[in-house]
């Protein structure tokens, strides 16, 4: 194998204390031994405490769903999208947001030029397996700019000229300052309690910011969904607990990828308020340019009513918000949809994600997330192998990570090398899914001692709440494939990613907080 020239640096854990509306940082594990070495003493200092961000009192019933963080279409450091869900009757001239730095200081208007903007969200209530009425509303979003990267800020929500909502967060964090915490799971949303451990176990970990890897309600990825198993788990009004959920994307960035019950249920006529990815989340609009209802997009049917109160309310986000890119720190993301009606075989979406890769070459680090993997051992889904047909793409650009859900555990592969090669009737992607190829494995590295990986390293993080696969195969190591390192079953669990700059540490912490695995990338 060619060997890789690799500089070893320790890893510098670096949690994030997070603050919300008024209240100190006193999460369960907030004062706990940190993983790895601790921060350099000129990083403790300068991290100074933050005054308290005073109380605001929300009225009842001032909002849908209450502000949460996203990227935005901007997508880059020092900017954010604070996005909430309101009543019909408030229109976004009703609203404003604020900001300031460093908890202190005047207040200054948010996006001052055109203020926030909304789409109305008007579905046709019922329809099969409906999970509550969805009274129409608003999805509101404003746009921050301007922020200092990586440098704690506080926003609050006014209604009306009424301050009725505040929290504090962290700006995204350049290229300069490369040591961040993300952490990743997947297939979450259906109400149990493994879920509500796994969001309790997310919010202790204090990330940067979370990415879930697709299938993020269940079971239809509708809107009545959301409302019920979704953001009350995470962005809970409450106080934290194992139980309930946290309070996470009021402060915390969340990232999400489209998976099949998210987006494959596209008919609007058994499913009227479904593809509601489109609606909640703002994430940057680089991706491929696709035609609405056209090649590459969910394919959706229903009623010509229905579909025009669908495209109201996604607005710009449909169809291309599946597909992004972004920076974080030193890493770059490159987010795809997986989805069995996208052809990743095609010039026209190969020819955006190389050029997508190309141009983050000077970046530290690489990951790619999607929802259905290339590699992976359990025997559900086995057969749906499609993207494999990018490796030589992920290979070719030197991504160190690629992060899937879709199979309801957690995996880790060997370092892999694949080239796909065509079956008989000229095509990469044979029947159910199946991709052949030729398959090269870097089996001295072990993530320990030898940290050097030649080759991709493919995980799999689906074990956010749904119900878990395959757990028989845990303790049946004839029945995994030769490619996989890793494959825990038993537990709900999620991944957390220490980024530094030429180190990155990757722990699988379960629901009950403890590690189950851990492996070591260095450059």
């Amino acid at each position: 194998m060619r060997p890789l020239q690799a500089v070893s640096l320790a890893l510098w854990a670096f949690p994030l204390a997070l603050l919300l509306s008024g209240c100190p940082d006193n999460r369960p594990g907030a004062s706990a031994k940190p993983v790895g070495p601790a921060p350099a003493a000129s990083a403790q200092a300068a991290a100074a405490p933050l005054p308290p961000l005073e109380k605001v009192a929300t009225p009842p019933g001032t909002f849908y769903t209450p502000p949460y963080l996203q990227l935005g279409a901007a997508g880059h450091p020092g900017s954010l999208a604070v996005v909430w869900h309101a009543r019909e009757s408030d229109a976004a001239a009703s609203w404003s947001l604020e900001v300031r730095q460093g908890g202190s200081g005047e207040w200054r208007k948010a996006a001052a030029e055109n203020g926030p903007v909304s789409r109305p969200v008007a579905v046709r209530t019922g329809g099969a397996g409906a999970g509550g009425p969805v009274p129409a509303h608003r999805v509101v979003a404003a746009q921050v700019t301007g922020l200092a990267p990586g440098q704690p800020f506080d926003y609050r929500v006014l209604r009306k000229g009424a301050p009725v909502f505040a929290a504090r967060a962290l700006a995204p964090k350049p290229a300069t300052d490369p040591g961040f915490r993300f952490v990743a799971f997947g297939d979450c949303s259906d109400g149990s309690s493994g879920q509500k451990r796994v969001a309790f176990q997310a919010y202790s970990e204090k990330p940067d910011f979370v990415l879930v890897t697709g299938d993020i309600v269940y079971d239809r990825g509708r809107a009545s969904e959301y409302r019920d198993r979704f953001f009350p788990i995470y962005n809970a009004s409450g106080d934290p607990s194992p139980k309930t959920g946290a309070p996470l994307m009021r402060s915390t960035l969340f990232v999400g990828v489209s998976g099949n019950h998210d987006l494959a249920y596209a008919n609007l006529g058994r499913f009227p308020d479904g593809l509601a990815y489109y609606y909640y989340w703002e994430q940057p609009l680089n991706g491929p340019q696709l035609t609405p209802r056209g090649r590459n997009t969910p394919p959706i049917t229903g009623p010509e009513t229905a579909v025009a109160a669908f495209r109201a309310g996604a607005g710009a986000n449909y169809p291309r918000a599946a597909n992004f890119s972004f920076d974080y720190g030193n890493a770059h993301f490159t987010i795809l949809d997986a989805n069995y009606y996208v052809d990743w075989t095609g010039p026209e979406l190969r020819a955006w994600l190389e050029k997508d890769l190309a141009a983050a070459q000077t970046a530290a680090w690489r990951f790619v997330g999607l929802h259905v993997p290339p590699f992976h051992s359990s025997r559900k889904h086995q057969d749906e192998q499609w993207v494999r047909v990018l490796t030589d793409l992920f290979e070719k650009y030197k991504v160190d990570l690629v992060i899937s859900g879709h199979v309801h555990n957690y995996q880790r592969s060997k370092p892999i090398r694949f080239q796909a090669v065509r079956g008989l009737d000229g095509n990469f992607v044979g029947r159910g899914g199946r991709v052949r190829g030729e398959m090269a494995l870097d089996e001295a590295y072990d993530g320990e001692t030898r940290t050097r990986p030649n080759g991709v390293i493919y995980l799999v993080t689906g074990a956010g709440g749904g119900s878990l696969y395959d757990r028989g195969q845990q303790d049946k190591p004839e029945s995994l494939q030769p490619f996989t390192a890793k494959y825990i079953a038993d537990n709900y669990s999620l991944t957390v990613f220490d980024v530094s700059d030429r180190t990155l540490t990757v722990r699988q912490v379960d629901a009950a907080g403890k590690e189950r695995d851990r492996f070591v990338v260095a450059k």
